[in-house]
């Protein structure tokens, strides 16, 4: 007994903390219906919170030209509104909605508006910036625009800041496979 207890203080087996993964997660849509991220399993997911009055709100055309380029090839984008900076997005999401079909051409799924920080940040935020919930790294939202990538496995790959263009060589080798 006292060999095994010594062998655990050494090696100190990484047991994994949190028991959710990605995909099980439950969003609404930007037309209220509630979906599970489960339905993107085996796909390369693009996570975008967005804001239609912002500096990077242009982001949206590089956004949907990389996601017609690669959605068959098993990638997705899923945009998430938030209105946590500058109020940057204070519309309701059919208006949001049509501003993003108007303007940008949008047709990957967007979700209805969420908090990425705070005492209300999203549960599948908590996720996403949580070492503890997603077994990888902890991050904080720092503006609109950050983006994180989920592997066809539902693990974080990693998350980009608001500067990194969504067509950078960055996300373009990660959806690439490279």
């Amino acid at each position: 007994m006292l060999l095994l207890t010594l062998f655990f203080a050494i090696v100190k087996p990484k047991l994994a903390i949190s028991q959710e993964s990605f995909y099980d997660y439950e969003v609404e849509t930007i037309d209220g219906d509630i979906i599970s991220m489960s339905q993107f399993k085996g796909k390369k997911i693009l996570i975008v919170n967005t804001a239609s009055k912002c500096g990077f709100t242009s982001q949206y055309k590089q956004l949907q030209d990389i996601y017609l380029k690669y959605k068959d090839l098993g990638f997705v984008i899923i945009g998430f509104p938030c209105n946590d900076f500058g109020k940057q997005e204070p519309e309701k999401e059919d208006k949001i909605k049509s501003f993003c079909s108007i303007n940008y051409g949008v047709t990957f799924p967007m979700m209805s508006k969420i908090h990425v920080k705070g005492d209300n940040k999203s549960p599948l935020y908590e996720w996403l910036t949580s070492k503890k919930l997603n077994n990888v790294k902890s991050s904080s939202v720092k503006w609109n625009f950050q983006k994180y990538a989920i592997n066809r496995d539902g693990t974080l790959h990693d998350y980009y800041y608001p500067t990194t263009k969504p067509d950078s060589q960055k996300i373009i080798k990660w959806i690439e496979g490279q």
